[in-house]
């Protein structure tokens, strides 16, 4: 029987793998869709998944806190994805996608020792290979490129975002898992509806890939999941650390049905990434 740390560290990196997997389906689906309206109908698929489990699995309705909290995730899921797709498409995405996941690690685990103290010195030594590990992983351009204020700062509003949504999954009760992530996703589609709606774009998604869109909504639903449930048996910093590690599945993937090459420092981002895991579980 796995003890509940050992089970928070699987659930969190079945969380990553998910993540990964999801954001390669929704990158394959903004090809040829806009990726605000791949974001907002793959929200759609999500919400329809986590209904029908409610209807299935019956949990009762929590209390209102719950929910709250839950609503409050989804405004910070919100933030963070605005602010990663305006850095992403204003700035170099090689930059901007590896610090945002680093600032969003980062900000996850100041919030878990605020709240839990510090863990242990091994799993700190963790923490710095993870974050080494999704840099490595996700950059793109040369190890000398400057970043611009432009980028750092939409990093950083996305790592406060997506940290947000971490630090409110952590709050929810172990019997309340997917009525707040309904709020979460709710509050999430209403905000990214109103912004495509400014922008004159809230229209249907085109006809090209929508196999992609619904994939890419049902495997950031069963990533939320996974990450509550890692959240809710272990430390909240263990949990938000192996989850950022969701770039190993998104580079294997592109490798497996792309062909694209992995790189050496790829290949070293994956070999951190596994010293990550075993220092974090040790």
């Amino acid at each position: 029987m796995l003890s509940s740390e050992a089970l928070a560290i699987t659930f969190g990196f079945s969380s990553a793998l998910s993540w990964g997997a999801g954001d390669f389906s929704g990158g394959f689906a903004t090809k040829h869709n806009g990726v605000l309206r791949v974001i907002l109908y793959s929200q759609i698929i999500g919400t329809l998944l986590l209904v029908g489990l409610l209807m299935v699995l019956g949990e009762p309705l929590p209390e209102t806190a719950y929910l709250g909290w839950g609503a409050l995730a989804g405004a910070g899921g919100a933030i963070g994805l605005v602010a990663l797709y305006k850095g992403l498409a204003l700035g170099r995405m090689g930059i901007v996608a590896p610090l945002s996941a680093v600032c969003t690690a980062l900000a996850a685990m100041l919030l878990g020792i605020f709240l839990e103290g510090l863990p242990k010195s091994t799993q700190l030594l963790g923490f710095g290979a993870a974050m080494i590990a999704v840099w490595l992983l996700s950059a793109a351009g040369g190890p000398h490129q400057r970043v611009t204020r432009r980028e750092l700062t939409h990093s950083l509003w996305a790592g406060l975002g997506f940290g947000l949504f971490f630090g409110c999954i952590d709050r929810f009760s172990s019997e309340a898992i997917l009525w707040p992530l309904v709020a979460a996703r709710l509050n999430s589609m209403v905000i990214i509806a109103l912004l495509l709606a400014v922008k004159g774009q809230l229209t249907l998604a085109g006809h090209h890939r929508l196999g992609f869109i619904a994939l890419a909504g049902i495997l950031d639903t069963v990533g939320n999941a996974f990450f509550a449930l890692a959240s809710q048996l272990g430390r909240l910093d263990v949990a938000a650390m192996v989850a950022s590690l969701y770039p190993v599945s998104t580079v294997v993937l592109a490798r497996c049905f792309l062909k694209e090459r992995i790189s050496r420092q790829q290949w070293a981002g994956l070999l951190t990434a596994l010293s990550a895991l075993i220092l974090i579980a040790t």
